[in-house]
């Protein structure tokens, strides 16, 4: 997984967002410009080759208001990159640096 490669699609108008994704942006009041920006700060925190889905991985970045993103990113076979689902990392299942999952906490 590479962040360059999540970020050059983003540029290039190469990716695609989910429907659960978007059911996700709307429920925590995340824009397009808000993950489009989340994906130029962010940095990959997760590696996930052997979903059965396909290879993904979770990134972490920001908001345009500077909330903290994450964003789970497929690779797609024609080169795109597929928005698998965007929230904001709630508190009680995230430490402060938001890479890491508290112990028992899943998104």
């Amino acid at each position: 997984m590479n962040i360059d490669f999540i970020r050059q699609a983003v540029v290039s108008n190469k990716y695609e967002v989910s429907q659960h994704a978007e059911r996700e942006r709307l429920n925590d009041d995340l824009s397009i410009v808000d993950i489009e920006n989340a994906i130029q700060t962010g940095e990959i925190i997760e590696d996930y080759p052997d979903d059965p889905r396909g290879a993904s991985c979770l990134v972490l970045g920001w908001a345009s208001d500077d909330r903290p993103v994450h964003l789970v990113v497929g690779f797609l076979p024609n080169g795109w990159i597929r928005i698998v689902t965007v929230y904001v990392p709630e508190p009680r299942k995230w430490e402060p640096d938001w890479k890491t999952r508290k112990r028992g906490g899943r998104k």
